[in-house]
């Protein structure tokens, strides 16, 4: 089998459930970055950042449309990281 998204860099993980108090899609990329990445984490983020060219939906809403890392997460939200 062939992996090429998101997943190669989170140990072969397509979905991860997390029960944790975060409250913006930004803490939520710190929280990845520092807790789940499991290698490159350059082609996940650049710096605090997430890398350009990475498609966020938050609930199935484009995060452009919304306020990007400052969008505001509740419980039962799903977001998805497209490469």
């Amino acid at each position: 089998m062939r992996r090429g998204g998101m997943d190669v860099l989170f140990n072969g993980r397509k979905r991860i459930d997390l029960d944790i108090g975060i409250s913006t899609v930004g803490e939520l990329i710190t929280y990845l970055r520092d807790h789940e990445l499991s290698e490159r984490a350059s082609l996940f983020v650049d710096g605090n950042s997430l890398r350009s060219g990475i498609i966020v939906l938050v609930n199935d809403v484009d995060w452009e449309v919304l306020d990007r890392d400052s969008t505001e997460l509740a419980d039962g939200d799903e977001v998805l990281f497209l490469s």
